[in-house]
């Protein structure tokens, strides 16, 4: 994970205008969010590996999912860079249970948090940079 310094640090602003702005360079919500917190994601690599992301604390209101309209506020935290290298192939701890497969489905990264070369650190701050132009 690689913090990057931003003008959105603190800024606070409704939920749905920062959704509906970020939509637009292909933000989505990320999948680690609740009623209190949330950030917003957005793939730099094919592959799904490498991701800027913009958390956000809530300051009004509750989160409730992806849905646009919602009267809740937010306030920015620092976006960071990270990337997950994942398991490529069969699971070698794979299970051959077959409720299993119903209740754990996804493997687990190789590395939750990979090293980036200097390329995605000049990615991260150009789409950074687009992400602040589209949220002032």
């Amino acid at each position: 994970m690689i913090p990057l310094d931003s003008s959105l640090i603190d800024s606070t602003m409704s939920y749905e205008e920062a959704s509906h702005a970020l939509k637009q360079q292909a933000f989505t919500l990320g999948g680690n969010w609740d009623y209190d917190h949330g950030s917003f994601d957005k793939a730099l690599d094919d592959k799904h590996q490498v991701w800027l992301r913009l958390p956000f604390s809530v300051t009004s209101g509750e989160l409730e999912g992806d849905r646009e309209e919602q009267r809740t506020e937010i306030k920015f935290g620092q976006p960071f860079l990270l990337r997950h290298v994942y398991q490529e192939g069969l699971d070698a701890t794979a299970d051959f249970m077959t409720y299993s497969g119903l209740i754990n489905q996804f493997q687990d990264p190789v590395d939750p948090d990979g090293e980036l070369g200097p390329e995605w650190m000049d990615t991260g701050r150009r789409v950074l940079k687009e992400a602040e132009s589209l949220l002032k």
